[in-house]
């Protein structure tokens, strides 16, 4: 046995209320070794209880579902199930529906024109509490980034005249920002000649400041604050 068949597959759940589609991710990631689908629900609902009663690495979810939408399903399983994964698969990459996930709790975001090995890589990524999304979903969060910034510096004073909320500082907030850009930790060390160590220690002070678990909820915060 080789050390790669000695790790336990990925335990996920699928949500999508399209039959066809939802069947097909089924035999789709369900025929990687790495994988283990142990459940498929057709709405919101559906979803939330198969994760409570499976208690999955992660879940695979579409936003648009009967009963309770996926934001919805998003926000309670990130509630009651901290340690489970959301990943969202969907048609819609505007920028409403991808700051609504994130803000909801997802951890990433893909859109449904995703290969089997990239949603595969993003489900992986999401149980470790890393962030993956698809190159449209980066250039939407990008665009409302630059938008939220541009309000913010049409106010009176500017941005610099108002103070960080949540006691973060001049540099955190930086860093931040760039997390929101999608700069990994060796590219901001880089970008703001800092060590690794220094950025991870002020990534670990946003978490613990802005109460965000990973880089997406951070993310979701940033927005919210308009610190995008």
């Amino acid at each position: 046995m080789t050390a790669a068949d000695s790790v336990a597959p990925l335990r996920i759940v699928i949500a999508d209320d399209q039959a066809s589609v939802r069947e097909g991710l089924v035999v789709l990631l369900g025929g990687l070794p790495d994988i283990d689908v142990v459940g498929s629900a057709a709405d919101g609902q559906q979803a939330i209880d198969l994760v409570a009663k499976y208690k999955p690495d992660a879940i695979l979810l579409d936003l648009h579902m009967p009963v309770l939408d996926g934001i919805g399903a998003t926000r309670r399983i990130t509630a009651e199930q901290p340690d489970v994964a959301v990943v969202v698969l969907t048609t819609y990459a505007d920028d409403s529906s991808v700051l609504d996930a994130l803000h909801a709790g997802a951890r990433s975001y893909l859109t449904k024109d995703a290969d089997r090995a990239d949603i595969a890589r993003a489900l992986h990524a999401a149980a470790s509490g890393l962030t993956v999304f698809d190159p449209r979903v980066h250039s939407t969060l990008l665009a409302a980034t630059a938008a939220s910034r541009s309000a913010a510096e049409s106010e009176p004073g500017g941005m610099a005249a108002a103070a960080h909320p949540d006691g973060l500082t001049d540099r955190e907030v930086e860093i931040l920002r760039l997390i929101v850009g999608g700069r990994t930790n060796p590219e901001i060390a880089a970008d703001l000649y800092l060590s690794g160590h220094t950025v991870k220690t002020h990534i670990n002070r946003i978490f613990a400041k802005t109460g965000s678990r990973d880089r997406a909820a951070a993310i979701g915060y940033a927005h919210r604050h308009g610190l995008g």
